[in-house]
């Protein structure tokens, strides 16, 4: 009798971690007296032709460090779910059919399936069908709904906060205005935390609208305590002032953000008159080797994710919920994307430190106690209340020296 298989696939854009998720529900499947297999091409592996390799804990050693994914992956393609941010495309049934026949087949109790909303969004199509699958959440923009972090993002904001270093010496020596665009589509996530790591002094996000004005009054206000140069970091999906993203639209995918940076670069350098130099990182974000903490997460949801097949709960998604590793359906973390609250903890400590959101508030402490005066306070109020102090200290004087 053959052995009991679990199956496993990495959907959509790469990013560091995948090859720890697949290492760690290899080596979990492995001590349960399980195969493991590993589909190629992400969900196109699955049908005609279907592609996959054996994993095993030895062909699998060594991958835990290594950036990208061994089975590859893609985001387009037949099993391309959304458009835009949260429109479903219904799957081909011929499609759907094709893979249940391909997981039936080959003795798939449980497939693995590791993405961001897009691919999820797959996934819980399989589920509604009757494909047994389970969730690990994947991406970069930390855009999940249901966890606390997705694998990836941690690595994201690493490389994005070496790079505001790396600026921030250079803008320094040249007294420089730079501009960094940074990815995260619709959510301000990798911006935020990178600003605050790297010394930004101005962050845009999709989350805060914000105003030219704004941004140079911020740059100005620096220039006149002394500080000749400035950090800008924007997000990729950042709404212009005037409305609308910087995209180029795909046919049959999502539209691909990028190019704010030199916007904002070009409109700050027409208005102030001052030397702007623009860095867009793009895809380094998602490669090189994970982050420690990348490693650990990443690592933790592929042998979860395995303990969810096993106890048969399918149609739900690992999440971390720090300290624990728990699961939620994956309805719920693909039904609405987790953006920054404007208002958050991270925000407002940006905030206290005199970091810039390009909007009018940003002048402010959040933490300023504001002390509320009433119409009924006078300066005769103000007067007698002074008088009366006196005449207390003038008792106790005397109450002392009798």
């Amino acid at each position: 009798m053959s052995k009991k298989r679990i199956g496993i696939l990495t959907s959509g854009g790469d990013c560091p971690g995948l090859n720890a998720v697949i290492r760690g529900a290899v080596k979990t499947s492995g001590q349960l007296g399980y195969d493991c297999v590993g589909f190629l091409k992400g969900y196109e592996g699955l049908y005609d032709p279907v592609q996959y390799k054996t994993l095993t804990p030895k062909n699998t050693t060594g991958i835990l460090n290594q950036g990208g994914t061994i089975l590859g992956s893609t985001n387009k393609g037949r099993f391309a779910a959304t458009v835009g941010v949260s429109d479903r495309v219904e799957l081909d049934p011929e499609l759907l059919a094709g893979v249940k026949t391909t997981i039936d087949q080959l003795g798939i109790e449980g497939l693995i399936c590791v993405g961001g909303d897009g691919s999820l969004a797959v996934a819980q199509q399989f589920h509604e069908y009757g494909i047994p699958v389970v969730g690990v959440p994947k991406t970069i923009d930390n855009d999940l709904s249901a966890t606390a972090f997705t694998f990836g993002f941690d690595s994201a904001i690493d490389c994005a906060t070496n790079a505001l270093d790396r600026l921030h010496t250079t803008a320094a020596s040249h007294e420089r205005i730079m501009v960094l665009e940074v990815m995260g589509r619709h959510a301000g996530w990798i911006a935020l935390h990178a600003g605050i790591a790297g010394g930004g002094d101005v962050i845009l996000i999709p989350e805060i609208s914000w105003t030219y004005e704004d941004v140079c009054h911020k740059i100005l206000d620096r220039e006149s305590q002394g500080k000749r140069f400035t950090l800008v970091v924007v997000a990729e999906g950042a709404q212009l002032p005037e409305g609308g993203l910087v995209a180029e639209d795909q046919q049959g995918a999502q539209a691909r953000l990028g190019g704010i940076g030199h916007l904002v670069a070009a409109e700050i350098e027409r208005r102030l008159h001052r030397e702007t130099r623009t860095s867009v990182l793009g895809h380094l974000q998602r490669g090189g080797a994970p982050t420690t903490f990348d490693r650990v997460l990443a690592t933790q949801y592929g042998a979860h994710a395995v303990r969810l097949v096993l106890e048969g709960r399918f149609g739900e998604m690992v999440c971390y919920h720090p300290p624990e590793i728990k699961s939620v359906p994956i309805i719920e973390a693909v039904n609405k994307l987790r953006q920054v609250e404007p208002h958050g903890s991270a925000v407002q400590a940006a905030r206290a430190l005199g970091v810039s959101f390009g909007d009018q508030g940003a002048s402010e402490s959040p933490f300023a106690i504001k002390i509320e005066t009433t119409e009924a306070s006078t300066a005769d109020d103000v007067e007698l209340d002074a008088d009366f102090v006196l005449d207390l200290a003038e008792a106790a004087t005397e109450e002392a020296l009798s």
